[in-house]
């Protein structure tokens, strides 16, 4: 039963199937457990949720990474929404820690769909209250919506853990591997006060090598590689092989969200590079832990997920989770 969280029962955490070991951790540091829900798939594939306990007036969270399998986790929570609006929920607040369908966030050529768009439009129409999610690929998703979204970042968790590992100052080089990458990699390097440095890769010709450039000085540092998501690995290939070329002694890829789609994981763990500091945004497979374990460091956002969930339904401002290096873990 999801009662008495924080003495207050009518708060009540709902986990789907895409991150529950995430999700029991924030309901344990906000001091309860997890509400009874039942999620099961017909033969077809066809998903049905059933609500195990009454959450008639109760201001629920649910908490679901629409990650692989994107559209079954993005149904899934679709279906959810509905099953809790149907029982009387007062408000319906998803917790999602990786926001899928961010990437087309424009329309890059002519007749492309906006999907984070459309994405923010079914969730509001199935009839969520408000979005709590951390780093999107790109803050203007935040304006796709009409309803309240809290956009954490992991930046100050991540420069707490290379704060903690003496990886700061002028030896240090926090790296975009591109142009969209930038003002998060210079949130990063203002924490631990060194200087960035941009991978410039850009395809001139069809069927040609991409040509890759370095804007920034890595010769004798460390470079921290920064990036929203690591998906195939095909851009942390591109920007190791650069560094390494221009004389960086140590590398460090680092993301809020760890995708890891097809080989990635044995794709990374090939590569010259020290460590891989993720996030647990997205469940892990064992099988690619595994892989990557002797590189492998995952800094929790549970309690980040868990403060931000107790200041919003105190009513109690969140800003400060953004400002602030993030120490109670």
């Amino acid at each position: 039963m999801a009662h008495n969280i924080t003495q207050d029962s009518s708060l009540m955490i709902f986990s789907l199937d895409s991150n529950l070991t995430l999700a029991k951790q924030i309901a344990e540091k906000i001091g309860g457990e997890l509400g009874a829900i039942d999620l099961v798939k017909f033969a077809d594939g066809e998903i049905k949720i059933s609500v195990q306990e009454s959450i008639r007036g109760a201001h629920v969270y649910i908490v679901q990474s629409t990650s692989f399998p994107v559209n079954d986790h993005l149904m899934a929570l679709m279906i959810a929404i509905d099953a809790f609006r149907r029982a009387s929920a007062k408000t319906i607040n998803l917790v999602m820690p990786y926001f899928g369908y961010g990437r087309q966030d424009r329309q890059a050529a002519q007749r492309e769909p906006l999907t984070a768009k459309l994405v923010a439009n079914m969730l509001e129409m199935a009839g969520a209250n408000r979005i709590l999610t951390l780093d999107l690929h790109t803050n203007q998703i935040q304006g796709f919506f009409n309803l309240p979204v809290d956009h954490l970042l992991a930046g100050p968790l991540f420069a707490e853990y290379f704060i903690q590992a003496g990886l700061q100052g002028d030896d240090i080089v926090v790296v975009s591997p591109d142009h969209s990458s930038v003002a998060r990699s210079r949130q990063l390097a203002n924490f631990l006060h060194s200087p960035i440095a941009i991978i410039d890769r850009r395809k001139m010709e069809y069927n040609q090598p991409a040509v890759v450039n370095l804007i920034g000085d890595v010769r004798g540092k460390s470079a921290i590689i920064f990036d929203d998501m690591i998906d195939t690995g095909e851009t942390m290939s591109y920007a190791v092989e650069k560094l390494k070329e221009q004389g960086a002694v140590a590398i460090y890829l680092c993301s809020p969200h760890a995708l890891l789609s097809g080989d990635a994981a044995s794709r990374l763990n090939a590569m010259p590079i020290d460590k891989i500091i993720v996030s647990d945004s997205i469940e892990m497979q064992t099988k690619k832990r595994k892989i990557l374990e002797s590189k492998l460091e995952i800094v929790s956002v549970a309690a980040l997920f868990a403060e931000a969930i107790t200041r919003i339904h105190e009513n109690r401002p969140v800003s400060p989770l953004f400002l602030e290096q993030f120490k109670s873990r």
